[in-house]
């Protein structure tokens, strides 16, 4: 098999694994997370949505004491609150039937013992030191690479 299309199908299951693992990461992130949307209306008129901030007012800021019981003012705020997965169930080991414990057990077992160390390379080479060269032999000889 051609060493480079394994080094192209190497790269490619690995990115493609990181893309995995942040696509799984932020669903569990936005899974979990809750926010409120807050709206305000003036009449029917959607004025402002806000999520992180108060809505902007429609300038028709009339205070309480102002407002008596025959006159309300026509402009309300709405608060919808999106609310995340707040129940996570953790489970321990000891949780686990007797039968998946073993499985587990023997499953992590087989995957730790499954990879073997290479045994160490040896360079015959490794401590040879070259001779000193008197003479550059190609030059001297007039034989070049080209």
């Amino acid at each position: 098999m051609n060493p480079i299309f394994c080094n192209f199908a190497a790269m490619r299951q690995k990115i493609s694994h990181n893309i995995f693992s942040v696509l799984l990461a932020g669903l569990v992130l936005l899974s979990t997370v809750s926010f409120a949307v807050e709206k305000h209306f003036c009449g029917d008129i959607l004025i402002d949505v806000a999520i992180f901030s108060p809505p902007d007012s429609c300038g028709t800021n009339i205070s309480a004491s102002l407002v008596t019981a025959d006159k309300k003012t026509c402009c309300k705020d709405v608060v919808e609150i999106l609310k995340g997965q707040d129940q996570l169930k953790k489970t321990s080991f000891e949780d686990l039937l007797l039968d998946q414990q073993i499985f587990l057990t023997t499953l992590c077992y087989a995957y730790i013992n499954l990879f073997e160390g290479l045994p160490e390379q040896v360079i015959p080479h490794q401590d040879y030191s070259p001779p000193n060269l008197i003479a550059d032999i190609h030059v001297r000889d007039q034989v070049f690479i080209i």
